[in-house]
Parts: structure tokens; C-alpha cells; sequence
């Protein structure tokens, strides 16, 4: 066992094309079939710690697994499942994740969620805790992890800062979102952040978006401290970061505006696959670097007309995409996409995903044409009204009734040009003191007429801790602009949680507030 465990040792901390070298050299070495020989005659006589400690080197050697040795080890650990130690269940729950289920396999799990059910409240620590969460994995019943959160919480006071990492892959593992332990684990990387390695970082935040935990003051420690020690960092590993937060839904503004510096200044690295990332996140979490807003356009722009020649017809139509719903045409690449649409390159008629990218493409089309500076915003719009409105809007529809007194003052449901839609819609003079009645000012245009757009949003429609509208929501606030509408947004959840008293003052206070009429492209 001490020769099998010291191989293991050494083996595991090579790059994975010593291993590949290595591990034919030990399995090729004439003394390794009488090592394993050895094991295999004396599994029964062997001491407990022995037993674990050989099952564990020989499956992560890469002992094919259903050798007789293997399989032979798993049975007699099988066997004297009672005997072990909480140590040893721990070390056999990680040599279990790793192996692929079969019939013996699957009946030592099956016992070993019984001992470990028996076991969990005696046991005190946590390492051994976590690698029996990550054993148990998503398919362990429920009442089983909670008893596993109760005995990380009892001990929580005395987390280490790489327990508490390796209990967030534990959470992972049982996709189980433990608040309360998520929290306290947060505290402790936030404190030793400066002592995880890149990949941890990563992990924490794959570990947050998987289990859909949203902590602002650990995912604002992650970005102020990678955007601190950014000199320490390559150019692609920001970019992983910034990718990591775009699936977060979470907007560092500091970290995206110094990466646009340095795309600005040196765009020489960003290759297809890069440039593809950076509009995806950019556009996505809606952020417009400030004071180099034009420079940061172009150099984008110049970089996709270098790949123009090898992109593929979906990369392009991403990417313009992306530029578009920040607010930019870039000239070439819109005219390459077009053609490509014209001849049917496009979208075919079995493709998969032909509905994304018809969406894709509309949104496209719609900027070419609102964002473009020959567009005059019209002196009318119109529009169609649909009585019927969505079951989670009945509480607004009954404020606005109750706040403006008669349906002849407000329009719900409609429809716009270009497929947007509103939720209400109110008319005011333009002093923007009184409410007018819709049949009158669908009369004559009447460029003194103020419009207000309510639109009812979700939170996921902001970035994460904010009132900050991500990508597609910016480009409707936008578009709207451009159409005549002041756009007033409202967090649905918040607004549902409300008394019926406090909506309708909430929605008088963002009829009549001047405030809540702003809008402006720079979201900076």
C-alpha cells in the first residue's frame, strides 16, 4: 500500500503528457503485476486504511476497472464497510466519484450512503464532510442534505479558507443551494482572496451561476481584485473572467472599462474566438466604456472585417448582433450579412436554432433602421391595443385604474411597429402635469403629446444588484426613445410584493416625477 500510495503521489502532480509517459512506464515495469498480485492475495488481511488507500491509488492510476483487482478491492471494501473510520469513508467516497457505476460499484455506493446517513452527525470535519457531499452527489435524497448542511453549518465557525472552496464544489456536486453555508464560505474567500489560484476563482464563479447563487459583495470582491492585480493576469484569463460575470448576469464596471483600454491599445490578441467573447459580454451586460466609446467601437470593428473572409454565417450574425444592441452599425459586416441573407446562406429551412436567428437577424434590421442618424423620430405611431392583459399584470392594471380613474386613460397591452410591445401605455400634456384621455390624442398628432411606456420587467432583465437594464432591455428602452416614448421600467417582483395601497403611490410617484423620464444612451 505505501509503495501504490507514493506512485500515486508523484504521479499526480505531473502535466498530463508525463502522465500519459509515465503511466505506461509503471504499467509496463516488470515489478507492477507483483505489486498488484500482492494486493490482490492479502485485500482480505489488509488494515482498514490500507484497503482505501490501495482501491484509491490503483482506480486513479488508471487501473482499468474491471480487472479482477479492482473489482475484487470494491467487493471486500464492501464487506467491511462497517469496520471503517470516518477518514477511510472519505477517501472511498472520492475513489468512488471517479469510477463508473457497475454492479459492485453501485452496491458499495448504495451501503456507504447508509453508513454515511448513521455516521454524519458525529462527524466534525469538514474536509470529510465535503468529499462524502461530492460521493452522495445530486442523486442523494433530500432529508440527506440537509443532514449535510447541518453538520457544515455546526462547524462553520471554524471553516478554512480551502475547505470552504472545496465545500462550494461540495454544493455543486449535490446541486444543493445552501444559503446559509454559501454565505459563510463567500466571508472566507473574500477574506483570503488574494490566496486562490485562476482556476479557483473560476470555480467559484461556475459554483455560483450552476447552483444560481447571487452574492454582489463576493462577486464585487472577484472583480475589484482581479481588476487590481490585472498586470498580474493575461489578456485571455480577464476575458474568462468577464465571460464568468456575462453568465452571472453581474456588470464589473471597473474591471470592463480597463479591458477596454487595453483592447483599445493593443487589439493584436484578439483572435475569432476572443473578439466573439467580448461582444457576447459586452453587449449582454450593456456597458459602453466611457470617453472611448468611439474608439472602442472602431477597434471592434476593425477587427471583424479582418475575419470577414473565414467567419462562419451564424459567428457573423452573433456578432453584429452583438454591436447592434450596443448601438452600433458596423458598415461591411452589416452589408456581408445581408448578402448572405439574400442568397439564403443564412438560415435554412432545417436549421436547429432557425427561430434564434430569425430574432437575431429582426433586431438586426430594426437597429439598421432606428439607430441609424437619418432616422427623425415620427409624429405618430401606430399601434394596436389588446384588452387582454397577462395574469401578473393584474395588480398594475387595477393600480392604474384605481390611480387615473377610467380605462380611457391609459392603454394596456400594446402593439408597436417592429414587434415591441408595451404594457401600458399613458399620454400626458407636455408640461407633464395631467393625464390625457387616449381616444383624444389619437385624433391628430400633437408633438406637445408626452407618451410614457411602462414596461413590467423581471430582475433577470437587469444585471445582478442593479436597476442597470442588460443588453436586448437597453436596446427596447433605446428604440422606444427613438419612437417618441418615455420609458419608465418597473421590477415586476418588487412591484408584486407591494400593498395595493403603495403600488398606485409608486406609480403616481413615476407618472409625475421628471426623473423617472430620463433616458440616455450612455449608461455609464
Amino acid at each position: 500500500t505505501n509503495c501504490l500510495t507514493t506512485v500515486w503521489r508523484l504521479f499526480k502532480n505531473l502535466s498530463d503528457d508525463q502522465k500519459r509517459y509515465e503511466k505506461q512506464l509503471i504499467f509496463e515495469h516488470p515489478a507492477f503485476p507483483r505489486l498488484c498480485q500482492q494486493v490482490l492475495q492479502n485485500s482480505r488481511r489488509m488494515a482498514r486504511g490500507d484497503l482505501v488507500f490501495s482501491l484509491h491509488a490503483v482506480v486513479n492510476l488508471g487501473v482499468p476497472q474491471n480487472t479482477l483487482l479492482v473489482q475484487t478491492l470494491v467487493r471486500v471494501c464492501q464487506e467491511r464497510l462497517n469496520q471503517l473510520d470516518n477518514r477511510c469513508l472519505s477517501v472511498l467516497a472520492a475513489t468512488l466519484s471517479g469510477m463508473d457505476k457497475d454492479k459492485n460499484v453501485s452496491a458499495l455506493q448504495a451501503g456507504l450512503q447508509l453508513i454515511v446517513e448513521q455516521r454524519i452527525p458525529s462527524v466534525r470535519d469538514v474536509f470529510i464532510l465535503q468529499n462524502l457531499m461530492k460521493c452522495m452527489g445530486k442523486d442523494a435524497p433530500d432529508f440527506l442534505k440537509k443532514k449535510f448542511e447541518m453538520a457544515i453549518l455546526k462547524e462553520i465557525d471554524h471553516l478554512t479558507f480551502p475547505n470552504a472552496l472545496r465545500v462550494f464544489l461540495a454544493l455543486v456536486a449535490m446541486n444543493y443551494c445552501s444559503n446559509p453555508i454559501l454565505n459563510a464560505c463567500s466571508k472566507k474567500i473574500q477574506e483570503n482572496i488574494q490566496d486562490a489560484s485562476f482556476r479557483q476563482l473560476i470555480l467559484v464563479l461556475e459554483a455560483c451561476c450552476t447552483l444560481q447563487y447571487r452574492n454582489i459583495k463576493l462577486f464585487s470582491a472577484l472583480a475589484e481584485y482581479v481588476n487590481s492585480t490585472a498586470c498580474l493576469w493575461d489578456k485571455r484569463q480577464i476575458m474568462l473572467f468577464l465571460s464568468a460575470f456575462e453568465t452571472l448576469g453581474f456588470q464589473p464596471r471597473e474591471l470592463m472599462g480597463s479591458f477596454a483600454e487595453k483592447v483599445t491599445e493593443d487589439p493584436e490578441f484578439l483572435n475569432l474566438k476572443n473578439l466573439l467573447v467580448i461582444l457576447r459580454v459586452y453587449s449582454q451586460l450593456n456597458y459602453i466604456p466611457r470617453g472611448q466609446k468611439h474608439q472602442f467601437f472602431e477597434t471592434l470593428d476593425s477587427c471583424l472585417n479582418k475575419y470577414l473572409p473565414q467567419i462562419t454565417s451564424i459567428e457573423l450574425l452573433k456578432a453584429v448582433y452583438s454591436l447592434c444592441v450596443l448601438g452600433y452599425l458596423p458598415h461591411r459586416a452589416l452589408d456581408e450579412l445581408l448578402q448572405k441573407d439574400h442568397k439564403g446562406e443564412l438560415i435554412l429551412s432545417d436549421d436547429l436554432y432557425r427561430e434564434q436567428k430569425e430574432v437575431m437577424l429582426r433586431c438586426v434590421k430594426t437597429c439598421m433602421e432606428l439607430d441609424s442618424p437619418s432616422f427623425t423620430k415620427p409624429a405618430f405611431v401606430l399601434t394596436k391595443n389588446f384588452s387582454l392583459v397577462s395574469l401578473n399584470l393584474a395588480k398594475a392594471q387595477k393600480a392604474f385604474l384605481e390611480l387615473l380613474g377610467d380605462e380611457d386613460m391609459f392603454q394596456q397591452n400594446v402593439q408597436l411597429p417592429y414587434k415591441y410591445h408595451i404594457d401600458f401605455e399613458i399620454r400626458m400634456d407636455s408640461d407633464r402635469k395631467n393625464v390625457l384621455p387616449v381616444a383624444a390624442t389619437d385624433v391628430h398628432a400633437d408633438s406637445s403629446v408626452q407618451r410614457l411606456a411602462f414596461l413590467f420587467v423581471p430582475m433577470s432583465a437587469f444585471c445582478v444588484g442593479t436597476t442597470q437594464p442588460r443588453g436586448k432591455l437597453a436596446m427596447k428602452m433605446r428604440h422606444l426613445n427613438k419612437l417618441g416614448y418615455h420609458v419608465i421600467l418597473v421590477p415586476n417582483k418588487k412591484f408584486q410584493e407591494m400593498t395595493n395601497e403603495n403600488a398606485v403611490e409608486f406609480l403616481k410617484g413615476k407618472i409625475y416625477s421628471e426623473d423617472a423620464f430620463c433616458f440616455s444612451e450612455d449608461n455609464n
